[in-house]
């Protein structure tokens, strides 16, 4: 198992050894003590699953209290996903890092608490995959707009199309109106 960070140190990208014949694959997907020596050491209490069609834009989401670490995956399809910093105290807070996941190349990407996190579908449906460091908690869900111009996201939307969300998203804050983490 290999543990690249990205652009934003703290935002990790997990690439899982995948041992393959004419039978199908194996990976491990979790090993507590693999993500220990990795530098991710987390406790987990919540798995979730989302299907999506192409074209579905999820996010940004956060909690602003009991905030979420989410260890995230597609099990199939393709998703192109974005992870947005918002501790004010980090050196990289307001930027972004963005990764494409996919059932092929079964990568994982750890999103940290303290992250604004979204997706955007980009083959025919998606089915996306996340382990949870703390629980849901909606009264303390915030949103921000996925199309920010301050964050300036570069979501993989082709021209002609604009990308389907849902009625929260829409109505998410602006980047600069947003509840930071201190």
């Amino acid at each position: 198992m290999r543990f690249m960070p990205t652009a934003i140190p703290d935002v990790v990208v997990v690439e899982p050894d995948v041992f393959g014949d004419a039978r199908g694959f194996f990976l491990e997907t979790w090993h507590e003590a693999k993500f220990r020596e990795g530098g991710l050491d987390a406790e987990f209490v919540q798995d979730n699953h989302s299907r999506s069609r192409q074209g579905i834009l999820r996010g940004l989401h956060y909690q602003i209290e009991r905030p979420q670490g989410k260890l995230v995956r597609v099990i199939t399809g393709r998703v192109f996903d974005v992870a947005v910093d918002l501790r004010r105290s980090s050196p990289t807070f307001g930027r972004w890092v963005g990764e494409e996941l996919s059932e092929d190349n079964h990568r994982m990407l750890w999103v940290p608490p303290g992250f604004a996190h979204g997706f955007y579908v980009l083959s025919e449906s998606a089915d996306f995959v996340y382990k949870c460091t703390e629980f849901y908690a909606p009264e303390h869900e915030r949103c921000i707009r996925w199309d920010d111009p301050e964050l300036g996201i570069g979501w993989p939307i082709p021209t002609h199309a604009a990308p389907l969300v849902s009625e929260k998203d829409a109505r998410g804050a602006a980047f600069r109106d947003a509840e930071y983490y201190p």
